[in-house]
């Protein structure tokens, strides 16, 4: 694996994806000053850079090689009226962010093929991101493109983005468990994505240090 530089920090990263999604989906004539966030574009695609493409496929596919065999094996032991779901966190987990972008984002094939396993079998799929609600509909749009069915997305509103990362993601999935699911897993490539509990299994892809948001 090839890491060149240092990269920004997990809720700085997010902040230039959402900047650069509302870029792209400027229109072609709009004003120069209506289209500014093009340079947050540029920064964004330039992590791919940073860690090597096919390093990170492979090293994801090694942590889903173990996902998905637990997956099969909870999933077909589904409990009489037992709502399973999955938490997912979105950037470099279930969508290509840091590799070249383009809108909509690609998914990450090794997650994408669990997140199809179990959403044919009636597996809920919630997303949980430290993205704000302003870029709510292009990511709406974009895991569904992908191959997702999005049961839940739940983005940080105002008041959020004052909150701890880790903190906020916690609630999100205690609200998911209120609403009578059970999580068999919780899936990402942060500690933010993972920690607090409320999730019978964790699984952690890479971030390489924090260089990949």
């Amino acid at each position: 694996m090839q890491i060149r530089r240092p990269w920004l920090r997990r809720a700085s990263v997010t902040a230039v994806s959402a900047a650069a999604l509302v870029a792209m989906a400027a229109p072609a004539d709009a004003a120069p000053a209506d289209r500014a966030p093009t340079a947050a574009a540029a920064a964004t695609a330039a992590a791919a850079a940073d860690v090597d493409y096919g390093t990170w496929q492979k090293d994801c596919q090694a942590v889903m090689d173990q996902a998905l065999p637990y997956l099969k094996q909870r999933i077909a032991a589904t409990k009489p009226g037992e709502k399973q779901a999955i938490v997912f966190d979105i950037d470099n987990t279930t969508l290509e962010t840091d590799f070249g972008f383009s809108y909509p984002q690609p998914a990450n094939k090794p997650v994408l093929e669990a997140a199809r396993y179990a959403q044919e079998r009636g597996v809920a799929l919630f997303f949980v991101t430290a993205r704000p609600d302003i870029v709510y509909a292009f990511t709406d749009y974009t895991l569904k493109q992908a191959g997702y069915r999005v049961s839940g997305l739940y983005v940080r509103n105002f008041i959020d983005l004052f909150k701890n990362v880790a903190d906020y993601k916690t609630a999100q999935r205690v609200s998911i468990e209120n609403k009578g699911y059970t999580i068999i897993a919780n899936i990402g490539n942060s500690a933010t994505d993972l920690s607090g509990g409320h999730a019978e299994k964790t699984f952690k892809l890479p971030d390489y240090g924090g260089r990949l948001s």
